[in-house]
Order: structure tokens, then C-alpha cells, then sequence
């Protein structure tokens, strides 16, 4: 028997007692620090995530009110050092968009 992984649904991002974070970590590169002076922010985020649960766990961690999010799935790819051959991992960015005049200090 097959063992199916647990997603987060919306249900369990609305009460607190199923609540998992969905936030790894920001995700800091030239084109999301440009995006930052704009009021577009980039999360690392968990693969099972959805919009719902980022947006709470950004307005609960950083004190903000968010107005949009974004998820982009960023597929593996292969890579190779002489004859080895490997994978670079996958993972999902969310581009989150914050009320004008908020900030997100990312050096708490």
C-alpha cells in the first residue's frame, strides 16, 4: 500500500491547531533585491504549500499586511562534473506582494 503525503489545506491553515509553517527561508538574488524596492518580496517555501498558507505565515512572522502571492514551481535539473552526472534540486519560490510603505527586515 501506497502511502499518500499530507498536504496543507485550506481548512488547516484557517485554525491554528493544524497550522504548519510554509516559509523556508527568503530567497536573496539581484533580481529579488530589485523586487524589494518595489514591495515584492521572495520566500524558499515548502513544496506542499499554497497561497493561503504563505500569505499567514508572512502576515504572523514579519507583522505586514500581504496583498498578493505568487508560486513558482522551479523544476530539477541535471548537472555534470566530468563524467558524473547528478541533479540540482528543485524547489517552489512565492513572490509576495506587501502593503505600500511596509518593509521586511530579513536580519531579525
Amino acid at each position: 500500500m501506497e502511502r499518500k503525503k499530507e498536504k496543507i489545506k485550506k481548512e488547516d491553515v484557517l485554525r491554528d491547531d493544524n497550522f504548519r509553517y510554509a516559509l523556508k527561508k527568503p530567497h536573496i538574488s539581484e533580481k529579488s533585491t530589485d523586487l524589494s524596492a518595489k514591495g515584492f518580496y521572495v520566500f524558499k517555501v515548502e513544496k506542499d504549500s499554497n497561497k493561503c498558507a504563505v500569505k499567514k505565515d508572512v502576515e504572523n512572522k514579519y507583522k505586514v499586511n500581504v496583498l498578493s502571492v505568487n508560486i513558482v514551481n522551479i523544476p530539477s535539473k541535471k548537472r555534470r562534473t566530468g563524467r558524473i552526472e547528478g541533479i540540482k534540486r528543485g524547489y517552489k519560490k512565492a513572490i509576495v506582494k506587501i502593503k505600500e510603505g511596509e518593509t521586511i527586515d530579513f536580519t531579525q
